[in-house]
């Protein structure tokens, strides 16, 4: 008799981890257990996780692990955020500002910052107290970054900021924004016009709209921010005018990567739970997970998401050897929060009239899952990028 093979694989061999890895992933487990899953339920309903929730995070050093020791970090390899990045992860969605802030947005700073810059703000990005955001996303302009509409204007040792951004995940806590910016507006071609700023919160013309009301990722808080005359200091150029773009270009390798990482894991924990609920539920006499056409969508589930496991954790590899794997982590974003989202609808069927229930957690997997085709770049765009990479 063949022996049940496991559904858990994110178990399985991933020798990029060591035991230091692992000791962090139990240690974090148990502050989740205690801090977070508690009070999850609580903060979808209040649509916004409370900043005590990213201090304690702080405090037992799960908030930007990578930075270097001179400026308060631990200077860990990105195998620890990609742990992080999982188990929040497991939880929901909705936990993902965390990761916004330590694997996305604070390493444009290291990468780009002056030593003045990282002097100032990386250790507060440690400590809780600068929470961060980035802004590209407009009304009007989504993945066409280089013809985005918000300008930065040099007025002697300002910039003046004028423009909105809409969709901005950590919007309504962020302290410290980097935000995405025309300084050349007719530079031919059109991405050579644009900038990185660091925006404070407290910066004069700089205003939040409203706190966005969202499908899904209810705890995650997403807000536009409004720039009238906003005056921001020449000194918080990030990195060179007009350097933006390729800026974005070279830090979107490990956005998308991760986006790739937490849909993986939100496909893991769809087929964990539908796998355990049609062994339980009982339909005509026998539990539904007797009936062949269950048998075959799990199985067929089971297949795809070994298949993302495997690709995705050779990008991390890959990534973390600092290779250039553009087009492949295009093809992870893609085809993962695809197969994620495919999966949503097919675990939902299987729940019955239950997984329309908000008591049922495939219920916000369903509504969570949807974004993650559309951000970071849409999945469309993926395909162009892929195609492009091809000499197409």
């Amino acid at each position: 008799m063949a022996a049940t093979v496991s559904l858990d694989f994110s178990k399985s061999s991933r020798p990029f981890f060591s035991e230091e890895h692992s000791m962090f992933r139990e240690s974090l487990r148990k502050f989740i257990e205690k801090e977070a899953i508690p009070n999850f339920e609580q903060w979808e309903e209040d649509r916004l996780i409370p900043r005590s929730f990213w201090k304690k995070m702080a405090d037992q050093g799960y908030l930007c692990p990578q930075v270097d020791p001179a400026y308060g970090g631990l200077g860990l390899d990105f195998g620890f955020n990609v742990i992080i990045c999982e188990e929040l992860a497991r939880v929901g969605a909705g936990l993902g500002g965390v990761n916004i802030h330590n694997a996305i947005v604070v390493p444009y700073i290291e990468a780009y910052g002056t030593q003045e810059q990282k002097k100032k703000y990386l250790a507060d990005c440690i400590n809780g107290t600068i929470i961060t955001a980035i802004a590209m996303t407009e009304p009007g302009t989504g993945s066409d970054l280089a013809n985005l509409r918000t300008t930065a204007v040099r007025d002697g040792d300002h910039y003046v900021v004028n423009g909105q951004k809409t969709f901005i995940s950590n919007g309504i806590h962020s302290d410290l924004i980097v935000v995405a910016v025309k300084t050349d507006p007719h530079a031919k071609p059109a991405h050579k016009g644009v900038s990185l700023l660091l925006v404070d919160k407290d910066t004069p013309g700089f205003s939040r709209g409203r706190k966005l009301n969202k499908v899904g990722m209810h705890s995650q808080d997403t807000a536009e921010l409004i720039f009238e005359d906003a005056r921001v200091p020449v000194s918080n150029l990030l990195g060179a005018e007009g350097m933006g773009f390729p800026y974005l270009m070279q830090k979107l390798q490990q956005e998308r990567l991760l986006c790739a990482v937490g849909a993986l894991v939100a496909a893991e924990d769809m087929l964990h739970l539908t796998t355990a609920y049609v062994k339980e539920r009982q339909a005509f006499g026998r539990s539904i997970s007797s009936f062949q056409n269950t048998q075959f969508e799990i199985s067929e589930m089971a297949t795809e998401v070994q298949i993302g496991r495997v690709f995705v954790d050779d990008l991390i590899v890959k990534h973390m050897q600092g290779q250039d794997v553009v087009t492949q982590v295009s093809m992870a974003k893609w085809w993962v929060t695809d197969m994620a989202r495919r999966m949503s609808s097919r675990c939902m069927q299987l729940h019955g009239g239950y997984g329309y229930m908000e008591e049922y957690k495939i219920a916000r997997r369903y509504r969570d899952i949807a974004i993650s085709p559309i951000f970071a770049g849409t999945n469309e765009v993926m395909k162009i990028i892929i195609a492009k990479n091809f000499g197409l």
